[in-house]
């Protein structure tokens, strides 16, 4: 059985299996195995066969122990591995051979301190490929299967984190994983969690395909800090896009000082961080920016599927209902800052807000009810449901900044009562650190608070943004990583010459300004004329990639003297400033009309993530703004528009205080074509550097001035 064809949709059994063994099970209560045993017979509803295997022991209680999966009385669907990796390995060798489908290894030691584990690691790489067991690990904590209420882990903690729920959780990290399933304490309901360790074979990918299609799972939260298999990342990704599974993400590593923790935690590849979040965009990854974030969103995605909402379309709109004012203004701030609407109430909405709260009261979006709803607690079931119900709301966020005790805790019961007679939303946020019974009553509502304004409010803007996507999501996107071969790193690049990069483009069908290339003085003399109007000088070597920096380009030649003054004054300049460069003479060609404006459009190929598109302002500018967009290949005109509106210098392109509008349509149909290009050629452009592409205006075109392609 090859790897590719065992599929994710097998991990059903992993997550449910009918037998298991306990390899290193003890009756000490706080060793790996004894905390596992309890774990499984104790504190799971766990309905299947459990054998214990330990070659020591004769019984632990009522069960007996055997000396090694070989002497148990059935094979086991799934064995767990608690003993050292040097007793492992063999064990594991045994399991495969008898038809185990799958393994849990807890135990580390297995390369990533290098040594004999590198050993062990590759001898259980080879049961895997040469048996078909998957193996989940090592050095994880295990699996826990909260909505079926079994737990294959050593954790202490199992039995107090169990609330189910329709979230599934995939992490690469332990400790953080755990740190995320106590997001239980305050409501949030995660009903399965992998933590996928060293992933050795299997990985979060697997894990996301397969809660895909896991019944109960709704949203997919996932803590990576780095992906190995960039196709079977992408392939789990649109599996779960596919069947309508959100999937929310905190990727640890986005910093230098991260990344290099991250390599030296799980010894995955954590790859660009921008080109990580460019991915994560275009394939419908929410991104967060902490764990709080993370569940908070997954669980408003949870409570609320967000709906296609094209763009052009008017936004969903929120109210905010408070009975502080300070409070109410600081949430309807945050709303506005994050560019959310706040809906306009119908008058029916607004007739009944007038009639039960006093005349001092806001009625309008955002409400202040004012402390009348605690003299008369009536009021707010009354008045909530109301705003609750209006056409035009969405969502109604409810901030609470401090707990009044037993008065506060009548207000919840009265917010859970408005909530269960109605399908919109209430989103609480808790603000005070002191969470009483009012906190409790929300979350045992299933309405679980969040704590800050501000992060809420995020979460909120990541519903909205959601819709966004799926409105313009293109279900047929394929990407190029999916079909490209992958590069030889071993091959040799060679960077083309101007001259040669410009003609592979010319013969591809882009359009690019007539070059000549001119060997000597009186050629360049002779080539300029020819041109008709002004022109521009660049040195032509192999060897320089960036010929602004060396002296090697002259602007606006227009006559004899002008050329001829520009050779000499690049012959100098470049042998100054590169006296080992080959100098192959000068590339003449015209200067494009004045007015245009200049972009980069870049190509690079990320090791994990495949061919990747980079557009943002040209020349020097890319390297001081960094307003870049980019996208994975190919590239549909729908997109290439899209990555247009993303950059911060698109007014100027559509046409800023007065300037006219430019050639955006030719713009796409460039970026479309260069996409083309490289998906054509598979692995065989290993960069491209479009610097500057000229933008004229409306009808006069888009073109690259410059072209460096380095191919393998």
């Amino acid at each position: 059985m090859t790897m590719e064809s065992r599929t994710a949709s097998d991990l059903t059994r992993l997550f449910n299996p009918r037998s298991v063994a306990l390899i290193g099970a003890s009756d000490n209560p706080s060793s790996i195995g004894g905390r596992t045993l309890a774990n499984l017979v104790e504190h799971s509803d766990f309905h299947g066969q459990v054998h214990l295997v330990n070659a020591r022991r004769e019984r632990i209680g009522e069960r007996p122990c055997y000396p090694s999966v070989k002497e148990l009385p059935e094979v086991p669907e799934m064995v767990i591995v608690a003993v050292p990796a040097e007793a492992a390995v063999p064990a594991l060798e045994d399991c495969g051979r008898l038809g185990v489908r799958y393994a849990v290894v807890f135990t580390s030691g297995f390369g990533e301190g290098g040594g004999e584990g590198i050993e062990y690691a590759e001898r259980l790489r080879r049961v895997v490929a040469e048996t078909g067991m998957r193996i989940y690990g090592p050095n994880c904590p295990g699996l826990c299967n909260v909505n079926e209420r079994i737990g294959f882990t050593f954790s202490p903690s199992f039995r107090h984190d169990l609330r189910a729920g329709p979230i599934g959780l995939v992490t690469q990290g332990g400790g953080l994983g755990r740190n995320i399933m106590q997001a239980m304490d305050r409501g949030v309901g995660i009903g399965l969690w992998a933590s996928t360790g060293n992933e050795l074979d299997l990985q979060v990918a697997d894990f996301v395909e397969a809660m895909a299609d896991t019944p109960g799972i709704e949203v997919i939260a996932m803590l990576v800090e780095g992906i190995n298999d960039g196709p079977r990342f992408v392939r789990a990704v649109q599996h779960a896009a596919a069947r309508g599974k959100p999937i929310v993400a905190f990727k640890v590593g986005r910093s230098e000082y991260g990344s290099k923790a991250a390599q030296s935690h799980t010894a995955s590849i954590t790859g660009s961080a921008e080109v990580n979040s460019a991915v994560f965009r275009q394939l419908g990854i929410i991104e967060v920016d902490d764990i709080d974030e993370l569940a908070d969103t997954a669980w408003l995605l949870a409570r609320a599927k967000p709906q296609p909402n094209p763009a052009g379309e008017p936004e969903p709109g929120f109210a905010v209902y408070c009975s502080s004012g300070g409070t109410t203004a600081m949430t309807a701030d945050a709303i506005g800052l994050a560019k959310l609407t706040l809906a306009p109430f119908a008058d029916g909405t607004t007739g009944v807000l007038r009639e039960l709260l006093p005349s001092y009261a806001s009625i309008v979006n955002p409400i202040d009810t004012t402390t009348a709803v605690l003299a008369d607690d009536s009021l707010i079931e009354k008045t909530l449901l109301a705003v609750c119900r209006d056409p035009g709301v969405a969502m109604v966020v409810l901030p609470m900044a401090l707990d009044y005790g037993e008065v506060t805790a009548v207000i919840s019961r009265r917010v859970a009562a408005a909530q269960a007679q109605s399908e919109v939303p209430v989103v609480p946020i808790w603000m005070s650190e002191r969470t009483g019974e009012g906190y409790r009553i929300l979350r045992d509502a299933g309405i679980a608070p969040m704590r800050s304004v501000s992060k809420g409010v995020k979460a909120l803007r990541r519903w909205v943004d959601y819709g966004r996507w799926l409105a313009a999501r293109e279900p047929g996107f394929r990407p190029a990583l999916l079909e490209a071969p992958t590069a030889d790193a071993d091959a040799p690049i060679r960077t083309l010459t101007e001259l040669e990069g410009k003609t592979a483009l010319r013969d591809a069908g882009i359009h690019v300004p007539m070059a000549q290339a001119a060997r000597s003085r009186d050629e360049a003399l002779s080539v300029a004329r020819e041109a008709r109007g002004p022109v521009v000088a660049k040195v032509l070597s192999p060897d320089i990639q960036h010929k602004s920096d060396v002296g090697g380009v002259r602007l606006d030649l227009s006559d004899d003297a002008a050329v001829g003054a520009a050779w000499d004054a690049i012959q100098a300049a470049v042998r100054k400033a590169r006296p080992d460069a080959r100098i192959d003479g000068v590339l003449i060609e015209p200067m494009a009309p004045q007015g245009g404006l200049e972009l980069l459009v870049g190509i690079s190929r990320d090791p994990v993530l495949g061919p990747m598109m980079t557009v943002g302002l040209g020349g020097i500018y890319v390297e001081i703004f960094h307003d870049v967009a980019r996208r994975m290949l190919p590239l549909s005109a729908g997109e290439a528009k899209a990555m247009l509106r993303e950059l911060q210098c698109h007014p100027l392109l559509a046409g800023a205080r007065g300037q006219p509008p430019r050639d955006e349509a030719a713009l796409v149909r460039l970026l479309v074509q260069v996409s083309d290009f490289v998906v054509a050629r598979g692995a065989a452009i290993h960069e491209m550097d479009l610097n500057p592409v000229w933008v004229g205006r409306e009808g006069e075109g888009a073109y690259p001035l410059d072209a460096v392609i380095v191919t393998r």
